[in-house]
């Protein structure tokens, strides 16, 4: 049984449409050493976030700096783990084959404002 029917029987009628993706950059010195088609990358990324947000389908996104190798988190709120495969195909780094995305359905997002 997967994780998601476990905790559907669980805790029934609580939907799990919720994402946290950890984008893995090509290499591990990505940010510091950039190609200006990378930076423009980057950059239509942040508008297609934006976007995103606008809409509530993405709840909080940013780069993180980790020491050993800098990437990217966002928390998505979809409909279904096919939304989540479709929608990220659509991100212009996917795109150009810049990284790939490990994603994993959340039970529940608390966010605070």
């Amino acid at each position: 049984m997967r994780h998601k029917d476990v905790l559907n029987n669980a805790m029934p009628g609580i939907h799990m449409n919720h994402f946290f993706c950890k984008y893995i950059p090509p290499r591990s010195d990505f940010l510091d050493t950039l190609s200006a088609v990378e930076v423009e990358l980057l950059m239509m990324q942040r508008y297609w976030q934006q976007g995103l947000a606008k809409k509530r389908r993405i709840v909080a996104c940013g780069p993180v700096l980790d020491p050993n190798g800098a990437y990217g988190v966002a928390l998505y709120t979809l409909s279904d783990d096919e939304e989540i495969t479709a929608l990220l195909a659509d991100d212009p780094l996917m795109k150009a084959g810049l990284g790939v995305y490990e994603c994993h359905p959340m039970l529940e997002v608390t966010a605070l404002r």
